[in-house]
């Protein structure tokens, strides 16, 4: 009995020792000199599996500890260095010695320097934008989206084309709304980002409202350690502009954590023509008042964001988040000279408006995450969410009006307050079933929990002394339930992709005696159906139903004033909208797209401004549209020129119509336009370490919201070259090149008769730096984990 159980404590001693093998080595340059922060990976022997990860020391060394006797392959690299590979069969801890690392073929100065050109991929589904070690990445994630192809950036929105995307990152939702999705991409640095998915049909697990969604991914990596990386920039538009901030991530086998802090600085310009012609009951010309308007706003903001992984197991992964956008300071002033003339051009009279608002907001989100991974390779992802949005305003509006021979008449002055209190409860969970290589079936159920609540008062400046005018207040629940179900599978030539979405919404808006209740269940399926033709020729079919849901703001009743005459205010009774489009494309040589689309919406939201001829007043209000209709003929490719430069080009011919009913008549409008995009990048020098990319984007005169804009045509140039053995980077921006993004709206039917000339503050200079420190090799876990209700999230500029 001794000896057997010598026997059994021998062999369970020795299955111990078998799973903590350990291999070492000490990583040097042909020089003897050591390399630090070299990535180290071990394999699986047929190289299909990531086993662990580590990188080496300040002296080079490494140890990888844990492993199991057995055959692998480890794989060393560093940039500047031809990668080293060697098959190791484990029975015992070995340690290697030293590993010399030679240098690669390509090298400046004893560095290599690998910058790479932004590259296109094109699926039926999307368009894939890869800018990992480009130009681009030394900016921001809205210097990036500028120059992605088919995604143009204007006047405070991000359009894929002319349709507003949800914007993601890492599959997670990022955008809050107007100014603020602007506000908080021009503050998140994109050295991490890996690529950008412009996903024109997205699947079932989207929420309905996602027509088109923008997929910022982010890089990930096994390699533990830290990194951190300081950065600021320079914007010299037509006022100055200040940008700085600090990013930093720390990984071990059992934890990531990544917290980043930016600050801003900004002043921004823009200045708007406005004419407006009050008509008479014969639909003749009664007034003509012509308005300069300057507007500035000045702002200073905070942004944090904190993520926590924590590895519970190689399966299981729980992940605290949150993203913090704080605007202590927000000052917002219109100076408006306006004149009056009668229908002979003769001055009756002016005046002049001067506005001036204070803002403070802050948007606060927390996550928790929960992802399981199974044997069979499905995946369970569980989320929980909360949004705190605050937002309040002092606006102060002071009119002086004039006589014709320019002597005083008479002055108005009074003041409003208003806030908004948002929060957003949401759960999801997410099952995910691999069935074989090709085909996958996908489930999820997500409950969200909206409540807003509004306040305003409006105050008459007599005598010196405030006195009410008005008040109200607006209170707004929402409560959506959804489930999906996504099948994906692949049969012959044929790849195929279906989808079905349903969602049951049921809201309440009050303002005082005034209730506005919908109940309403809606299905959402969607169709994308690929062919390999032949070797050359893929033909494709898409189909997809979503929803769009007004903005908090834009059910909110409560009215903002540009001057005595021009007032903002939102409608409570808005409906949802419910688009259908439907695609059908051809791709040749995986380079060559040519695609028709259909696109219905009805009741569609626009803001409109609505004159009062009696009155001479303008109120601008958002509108459901009833019907609008647009065709699309599009042509996309993308190609390399003379092994250096990268070119991508798409040109779209499109037809919009409008239809609707004001004031029990009916409208129709049509317009034909054009949209073409150009990227072109170039690498220079032997190292390729300085690199450009060109954008220039042009949107011809179109039709949006009953109104008419004239053509627009942004360029911007983005130059970058490293510095300090890579670890630093010098990045200029050149935006709006040619001074041409300024536009035109019209607006002529029925009694409607005014125009608007925007000058945007899109012309501008930018110089950057960033310095790399710790591991540069790492890359992030950051996490922008916001959600569709979040979008809805709006505040009046």
């Amino acid at each position: 009995m001794k000896y057997y159980l010598y026997s059994l404590i021998f062999l369970f001693s020795t299955e111990v020792i078998a799973q903590e093998l350990t291999i070492s080595a000490t990583v040097i340059e042909e020089n003897t000199k050591s390399i630090a922060y070299a990535n180290v990976a071990i394999l699986s022997s047929n190289k299909s599996e990531v086993i662990d990860g580590s990188n080496t020391n300040e002296d080079g060394s490494f140890i990888i500890e844990n492993l199991s006797a057995g055959e692998y392959v480890l794989n060393i690299s560093f940039v500047g260095y031809a990668s080293y590979s060697k098959i190791i069969t484990l029975s015992k801890s070995i340690n290697l010695g030293k590993i010399t690392l030679k240098e690669s073929a390509e090298t400046l100065e004893g560095v290599t320097i690998i910058t790479k050109k932004p590259t296109i991929k094109k699926l039926a589904d999307r368009l894939i934008f890869n800018v990992e070690n480009t130009a681009l990445t030394e900016g921001n994630l809205l210097d990036v989206l500028r120059s992605t192809p088919t995604v143009f950036v204007s006047d405070g929105a991000i359009k894929i084309k002319r349709t507003i995307p949800t914007v993601y990152i890492n599959g997670r939702k990022v955008n809050l709304s107007g100014a603020e999705v602007i506000q908080l991409l021009e503050n998140t640095p994109a050295n991490s980002i890996k690529s950008v998915e412009a996903i024109t049909t997205p699947g079932a697990k989207y929420e309905a409202s996602s027509g088109t969604v923008l997929n910022i991914i982010m890089g990930k990596n096994l390699i533990t350690g830290y990194r951190g990386r300081v950065f600021s920039n320079y914007k010299q538009g037509a006022f100055p502009n200040y940008n700085t901030g600090i990013s930093n991530f720390y990984k071990t086998k059992k934890i990531s954590l990544s917290a980043n802090y930016s600050f801003s600085k900004n002043k921004v310009n823009r200045d708007n023509d406005d004419e407006i012609s009050f008509l008479n009951n014969s639909n003749t010309l009664d007034q003509l008042w012509t308005s300069n308007i300057n507007r500035n706003t000045w702002s200073e903001t905070h942004n944090t964001s904190i993520s926590l992984d924590y590895f519970i197991n190689d399966n299981n992964t729980f992940t605290l988040s949150s993203n913090i956008l704080i605007t202590p300071y927000f000052k917002y002033s219109t100076k408006n000279k306006t004149t009056i003339l009668n229908e002979n051009a003769v001055l009756l009279s002016s005046f002049n408006a001067n506005t001036l608002s204070r803002d403070d907001k802050h948007n606060l989100s927390f996550d928790a995450d929960y992802e399981s991974k199974f044997k069979n390779n499905s995946k369970l992802s569980l989320n929980a969410h909360y949004t705190s949005f605050d937002y309040s305003r002092e606006q102060d509006v002071n009119s002086q009006y004039f006589l014709a021979d320019n002597s005083p008449d008479f002055d108005t002055a009074f003041r409003t307050n208003s806030g908004q209190n948002i929060g957003i409860l949401t759960s999801q969970a997410d099952y995910y079933i691999p069935y074989s290589e090709d085909s996958s079936l996908s489930l999820g159920f997500k409950s969200s929990i909206v409540e807003t609540s509004n306040d305003l008062t409006q105050l008459d400046i007599i005598g010196g002394e405030q006195v009410l005018n008005n008040s109200n207040v607006f209170d707004y629940n929402e409560n959506v339930l959804a489930a999906y179900a996504s099948y994906e599978d692949k049969f012959g030539d044929f790849n195929f992709t279906a989808g079905l979405r349903v969602e049951q919404t049921d809201l309440e808006g009050k303002s005082f005696n005034d209730v506005n209740k919908q109940d309403y269940l809606e299905w959402f399926p969607t169709i994308v159906l690929n062919h390999k033709t032949t070797e050359t020729i893929n033909i494709y079919t898409k189909y997809k139903r979503t929803i769009s849901r007004p903005s908090y703001q834009s059910l909110n009743p409560f009215h903002f004033f540009l001057n005595d005459n021009t007032i903002v205010v939102g409608n409570p009774n808005l409906q949802p909208s419910f688009s259908n489009r439907w695609d059908l494309g051809i791709v040749f040589n995986d380079r060559h797209t040519f695609e028709v689309a259909l696109k219905t919406t009805n009741g569609n939201v626009n803001e409109l401004p609505i004159q009062d001829n009696i009155n001479n007043t303008v109120t601008h209000t958002p509108k459901n549209i009833g019907e609008t209709t647009e065709i699309v003929l599009a042509y996309e490719t993308y190609f390399t020129l003379f092994k250096k430069a990268s070119i991508y080009f798409t040109n779209a011919v499109y037809n919009t119509t409008e239809k609707t009913e004001i004031e029990n008549k009916n409208i129709e409008l049509d317009q034909w336009s054009v949209y073409s995009d150009l990227g072109v990048s170039v690498n220079f020098l032997k190292d390729n370490s300085l690199s450009t990319y060109l954008s220039l984007t042009y949107i011809g005169k179109n039709l949006e919201g009953l109104q008419t804009v004239k053509g627009q045509f942004t360029s911007d140039l983005t130059v970058s070259k490293t510095v300090f053995n890579k670890r630093g980077a010098l990045f200029l921006n050149v935006a709006d090149i040619f001074n041409k993004s300024d536009f035109y709206i019209n607006t002529n039917y029925l009694n409607q008769r005014n125009r608007k000339f925007i000058n945007v503050d899109t012309r501008y200079i930018k110089l950057g730096f960033s310095y790399k420190f710790g591991n540069s090799t790492l890359e992030t876990n950051e996490k922008y984990i916001n959600h569709k209700e979040r979008d809805r999230i709006k505040t009046i500029e």
